[in-house]
């Protein structure tokens, strides 16, 4: 049963992820991947909203739904790609405000839940 719940929330995390993606480029003209930096930091207060719940909501949502809703691959692909191109300052405001908003945005999260 847990892993039906992981699956269900992958599927529908990987949708939004897509969906945002497409939503957020088609609202700004610029190389900054700013539709991975939304949904790494939306994933990210998600999972600590989530974070200390039962172990349905933490496999449905937490694991699944964040899971598939966040990349930290694409993260990666674009800071390279965005250093490949000599945009280095893009590519270290893309680490670093992906890390300060992505554990800021899980605090936040954390501690409004609880």
């Amino acid at each position: 049963m847990t892993a039906l719940l992981v699956f269900v929330g992958a599927a529908v995390g990987a949708v939004s992820r897509y969906l945002t993606d497409r939503f957020v480029r088609s609202r700004h003209d610029s190389v900054f991947p700013w539709g991975t930096l939304t949904v790494n930091v939306v994933g990210s207060f998600v999972l600590g909203c989530v974070a200390g719940t039962g172990p349905t909501w933490t496999a449905l949502v937490g694991t699944g739904f964040c899971g598939g809703l966040t990349t930290y691959s694409t993260f990666s692909f674009e800071t390279v790609r965005l250093l490949e191109d000599g945009r280095h300052r893009q590519a270290l405001a893309n680490v670093v405000v992906s890390l300060v908003a992505g554990v800021a945005a899980a605090a936040a999260g954390y501690l409004l839940t609880r």
